[in-house]
């Protein structure tokens, strides 16, 4: 059977994963630097546990032809070799014990067709080796399977790797590099609506569906709100993240609150923004501007919204 040798390489440890299926289709996603929400417990209780891991984000979604094969089939050989390559199992479990539904919903998944995930047939697999994080979804179809790999490593350093030239070879590093598109172009009115009804929509930030970290990249709305707080001086705020849809209220809620803290990290970090005059909340998807029955609704669905908190 074709092999697909994957080379995850790092200065001096590569990790090589060998997947015993040919790959029928691939997307990636990269962010340099990045963050990733690394699951590290079922979801229970209306939360996920996890642990922001950052660095060089590499995240694959692969399509095999493998009609035959189980997700366990697909899983047990891939978790063999990251044990033996030196990480620790931080969470192994199946559709059932990962939470199902609200587990899917509350994790970092790249959206369908790329990543399919049957609800009541998944297996999910987080560990982490010192600085290194890496994370390994199987789910499957009527006649494919689909792995999800994300790694996080602590910087874009690129190794050719040393593979049998008979297998097909991903060298996870070579993608690293690759930075997200530039962003739509954000309202520039927004200082005006700040002022004129105390409320505007941050069109321009991009969150992948069940994601909570903002792609990499230049969000010229943020700058416009750094800008209105430092016009004044006594002008407080509230972030308010939205999702869609998809999942339950209690893990789009909790989705949406991450969001919003996500928006709130980057004005401070990167504008000096006060953390005093922040704050963040969530508000799931109780609150669409658009139909949820569409992968557009959805899109525009998942936002984060400024409202001014001040009175005069």
């Amino acid at each position: 059977m074709a092999l697909l040798g994957l080379v995850l390489a790092v200065p001096g440890h590569a990790l090589t994963l060998e997947l015993s299926a040919p790959v029928i289709a691939e997307e990636t996603r990269s962010e340099v630097p990045g963050s990733y929400d690394l699951p590290t417990g079922p979801f229970a209780d209306g939360t996920l546990p996890f642990r922001t891991v950052e660095g060089a984000v590499d995240q694959r979604a692969l399509q095999l032809d493998a009609p035959e094969r189980t997700t366990l089939s697909i899983l047990a050989p891939l978790r063999d070799q990251v044990i033996a390559a030196g990480f620790e199992v931080l969470l192994d479990c199946e559709a059932r014990t990962c939470g199902g539904f609200d587990f899917r919903y509350a994790t970092e998944v790249l959206p369908e067709p790329d990543m399919h995930v049957d609800l009541g047939d998944f297996r999910f697999l987080s560990a982490v080796r010192g600085d290194e994080a890496i994370s390994i979804l199987v789910s499957r179809s009527a006649l494919s399977a689909y792995v999800q790999i994300t790694r996080v490593t602590g910087g874009p350093d690129v190794v050719t790797p040393a593979v049998a030239p008979t297998l097909p070879v991903i060298d996870l590093s070579d993608d690293l590099v690759r930075q997200a598109g530039d962003p739509a172009s954000a309202d520039a009115g927004i200082g005006a609506a700040l002022d004129g009804t105390g409320f505007a929509v941050l069109d321009d930030l991009v969150f992948a569906s069940g994601a909570a970290a903002l792609t990499e990249g230049d969000y010229p709305s943020l700058a416009a709100v750094a800008a209105w707080l430092e016009a004044n001086p006594d002008g407080t705020i509230a972030l308010v993240g939205h999702t869609d849809a998809s999942g339950s209220l209690a893990a789009n809620v909790a989705l949406s609150e991450r969001r919003a803290e996500a928006v709130a990290q980057v004005l401070i970090d990167r504008y000096g923004a006060d953390r005093d005059r922040i704050t963040a909340s969530g508000v799931g998807f109780l609150s669409p501007r658009a139909t949820n029955q569409t992968d557009e609704g959805r899109q525009k669905n998942r936002r984060v919204e400024v409202v001014v908190t001040s009175t005069r």
